[in-house]
């Protein structure tokens, strides 16, 4: 069960290896949880990055997990949530993919899609239905501000995200006074430690920064976090702009 707090005792991570994850996992192993399931392929990232954990003091177990495999999740989930109540799943896989290859081999950009919002809508609604029987846990997202408006340079990306939102926003409007709490975090373009020494861009963010947002949403029970928080007027503000000013855009 979740403390005081809001904050979870247990995780399973869906994107064992995500940066975000890892730094949310270490996050909240910090303050109350743990028990933490790392789901993704099996490798040794998978098995370095459980290691990393361990270290913090908390209980750490790999899952195998497929997001292009939508006919296991039942099966794999269905083991988590057999082993005792799970506090918080969180939704963190997902592929960038590669813009310009992408709309050149249509079977690439299909799998963009097919690895961030079908996979997604399956693992998302497998975990809803194991959240809801246990009557009580969050469901945490992670979209993208790409989804907000279409833009040339990463468009495939984007529509993914976009459709994952809508969904996400419709599961937790679904989901509202079950006990499940479901929250969609829009993070902007992230700073990772592929990018170490380079100067900073305005509104980029970091793995560290998106953890600390997600603890905060998870307090106060919040329904969609930016990070930063300042994106939230920056993407009102180009969502509604003109189509020929924004085509216009460096974007």
């Amino acid at each position: 069960m979740k403390d005081a707090f809001g904050l979870p005792q247990s995780m399973l991570v869906l994107g064992g290896t995500s940066e975000i994850a890892l730094a949310t996992a270490r996050r909240l192993i910090a303050r109350r949880t743990r028990t933490v399931w790392l789901a993704g392929r099996p490798s040794p990232d998978l098995e370095s990055a459980a290691a990393q954990l361990r270290v913090l003091g908390a209980d750490i177990h790999t899952v195998p997990f497929d997001a292009l495999d939508p006919a296991s999740h039942e099966t794999v989930l269905g083991k988590v949530f057999a082993e005792g109540d799970v506090d918080l799943v969180l939704l963190a896989f997902g592929v960038l993919g590669d813009q310009a290859n992408d709309e050149r081999e249509p079977a690439a950009a299909v799998r963009v899609a097919q690895t961030n919002y079908t996979g997604g809508v399956s693992a998302g609604l497998v975990a809803a239905r194991a959240l809801q029987t246990q009557g009580h846990g969050s469901l945490v997202v992670l979209s993208s501000v790409a989804g907000e408006r279409a833009r040339r340079s990463d468009f495939i990306y984007g529509s993914s995200k976009a459709g994952l939102d809508v969904f996400t926003q419709g599961l937790g409007d679904a989901l509202h006074g079950t006990g499940v709490h479901v929250m969609v975090v829009r993070p902007g373009s992230l700073r990772t430690s592929a990018t170490t020494g380079r100067t900073r861009e305005p509104l980029t963010t970091t793995p560290g920064e998106i953890a600390t947002a997600v603890e905060l949403g998870l307090r106060r029970r919040s329904e969609t976090v930016w990070a930063p928080g300042v994106l939230r007027l920056v993407m009102s503000a180009l969502r509604h702009a003109p189509r020929a000013m924004y085509r216009r855009l460096p974007l």
